[in-house]
């Protein structure tokens, strides 16, 4: 025998009632058809999020997915850097390079060791060293006032 869902459970127990010629003048009649009406109610609110969470769960397939596709386009592609070693501003995963800057064209920041506590920072190539605040103990890289 096939497992009735929640909508057709609820469906046979008021059938059952119905067959029952519940007497809706007597105090029980009147609490087992509220209880009978508020069970369909609950059922049918059920099956609302139910769909609901089906429809959400697509859509997280979707975006996941997606999101696997920008993850493979972001993280998979080879270093160009034109340095004789791999270095942290193009992504590549050897962090003993010593290079102060990447020659590379698609790099548009420069690495830079904080004078004051040793944190290693990354900033636009651009800016000028000596106008850089260090973002983990607040000092300027530049001595001079």
């Amino acid at each position: 025998m096939q497992e009735m869902d929640i909508l057709e459970k609820c469906a046979y127990i008021k059938g059952l009632a119905e067959g029952l010629n519940i007497d809706n003048s007597k105090p029980e009649g009147k609490v087992l058809n509220a209880i009978i009406d508020l069970l369909s109610d609950i059922t049918a609110t059920i099956a609302d999020m139910d769909d609901e969470v089906a429809t959400l769960g697509d859509y997280i397939e979707e975006i996941d997915h997606d999101l696997g596709d920008v993850e493979e386009y972001l993280y998979d592609e080879e270093c160009d850097c034109e340095c004789d070693d791999d270095c942290d501003c193009c992504d590549c995963e050897d962090d003993e390079c010593d290079c102060d800057e990447c020659d590379c064209d698609d790099c548009d920041y420069m690495e830079a060791m904080c004078p004051s506590c040793g944190e290693q920072i990354c900033f636009d190539n651009e800016i000028d060293p000596q106008d850089l605040i260090c973002p983990a103990c607040g000092k300027p890289f530049s001595e001079e006032k």
